[in-house]
């Protein structure tokens, strides 16, 4: 059993004084409230429940960096950043998944990330294309090594768009047939544990047919497991879908499937009004992904109004250009505020924005990631995120403003220690692991060579 001490503790009721945590078998046993140390208890400054990363690709971690350069064609957008991505991506073997996702797991961990939901469609190792399953074990061994609790979102993809029943060639390491994908799902499924969850996914609407989607959602309400989607990101797959389906994505989506509050919906940025308030009404979670969103010049979620009708949100890394929830949380703000011309547009539900912004993304990605619970209260995981009560950031703020003042200040993080599953992953802000990982990254990306 492990015992910690925390001078202040965010629970569900606020934060609370003096709280003394018991630690067994990866949850927490027994909360105390005005309590007092025990000699052997690790004594901390502030705890708060950790995040889940409700959307990543783990491999586009090694991209970080090598798209800012303009295209001989002057002009460049999601499109042909994709092709870049393409690239990166066939030469990706099982090796070099472990030692990015494990390099990727690590960074998130440090900043406050305890749990992800992996976006996996990279099957084909190119070393070995026939064996689908050694990537799936390359997340696996990068989850296990990192500590970070995992939820595997194996993705379908099988076309190159809503009018090409075919891959391209360069799609061809995310590529399975439904029969093989949905027996891939099979024997993920036993991989389940106290820390690993298997969701299933499809990527978008034009990478799937609607039979292949429907046999895909059958399985995730069978398995009464979360579905994940990329769904209306960019406005060319907005136009093809009109033209193919004679609606818009979500439209479609909400008027063939019976979406609830299993889905996913990642992205969903170009919505119109009555998209917005029938995807809120779904119950459905709309995984949002402000700094690679930006990067890649989607454009912004209609994020107040889909708020205002009830909707609920999770936040991701995505690309991992960024991998910090707290700087996820504040762009997901201000780009609001820049389209608005207004400020505190997310304080629907309490008048401190960065903490409305916190707690939604704590419920909205535990939902996304299938766990059951979320927060710090007995019964739940042992997931908490222990934050340096001295650090400068914090000074002059109190219970009212101290997420404000996380979310909204900007400094560099003052994450001191971070728990998952009962463990401690992080210590004096420093990975457990950190050197070996660092280590295997930076020969794994040798191994890969300069991106083109």
């Amino acid at each position: 059993m492990t015992t910690v001490f925390a001078k202040k503790a965010l629970l569900a009721s606020g934060w609370a004084d003096d709280v003394r945590l018991e630690v067994a078998e990866g949850q927490i046993s027994a909360l105390q409230i005005d309590a007092s140390a025990a000699p052997d208890d690790a004594q901390v400054g502030y705890i708060i429940p950790g995040l889940c990363n409700a959307h990543s690709h783990a491999f586009q971690r090694a991209l970080a960096g090598h798209t800012e350069q303009r295209s001989p064609a002057g002009r460049d957008n999601f499109w042909t950043w994709r092709e870049r991505m393409y690239e990166l991506a066939g030469r990706v073997d099982a090796d070099a998944l472990t030692a990015i996702a494990r390099q990727a797991y690590c960074e998130m961990l440090c900043s406050g990330y305890t749990s992800v939901a992996e976006f996996h469609y990279l099957h084909r190792d190119p070393r070995a294309p026939d064996a689908v399953d050694t990537m799936f074990g390359a997340i696996l061994t990068a989850a296990a090594e990192s500590g970070i609790r995992l939820t595997y979102v194996p993705v379908h993809y099988e076309r190159a768009g809503f009018d090409d029943a075919q891959a391209l060639p360069h799609q061809r390491s995310f590529t399975l047939s439904l029969d093989e994908f949905i027996k891939h799902h099979e024997r993920a499924a036993p991989a389940s544990s106290s820390v690993v969850n298997i969701g299933i996914g499809a990527h978008s609407l034009r990478a799937v047919s609607k039979e292949s989607l429907q046999a895909i959602a059958q399985v995730a309400n069978d398995s009464l497991v979360p579905m994940h989607l990329h769904i209306a990101e960019q406005l060319r797959e907005v136009d093809q879908c009109l033209a193919a389906y004679d609606r818009r994505p979500v439209r479609w989506l909400l008027e063939n499937f019976d979406v609830s509050s299993n889905w996913c919906l990642v992205h969903a940025t170009h919505m119109d009004d009555e998209e917005v308030a029938a995807l809120a009404s779904s119950g459905a979670v709309v995984a949002l992904c402000p700094s690679t969103e930006a990067n890649l010049g989607d454009g912004l979620f209609p994020l107040h109004d889909f708020l205002t009708h009830g909707g609920r949100i999770a936040i991701g890394s995505d690309s991992h250009v960024s991998i910090n929830p707290f700087e996820e949380l504040r762009w997901l703000e201000y780009g609001q505020r820049l389209a608005s011309q207004t400020r505190n547009v997310v304080s629907l539900r309490d008048s401190h924005v960065g903490s409305e912004l916190f707690l939604r993304a704590l419920e909205g990605g535990a939902a996304a990631s299938g766990q059951e619970t979320s927060g710090i209260e007995v019964g739940a995981v042992a997931d908490f995120v222990v934050l340096s009560d001295d650090d400068p950031m914090f000074a002059g703020h109190g219970d009212d403003s101290r997420l404000d003042a996380l979310v909204f200040s900007g400094y560099p993080l003052p994450v001191e220690r971070v728990m998952v599953d009962g463990t401690w992953c992080v210590i004096d802000a420093v990975h457990v692991r950190r050197d070996q990982v660092r280590s295997a990254y930076s020969e794994a990306i040798a191994k890969l060579g300069t991106a083109k």
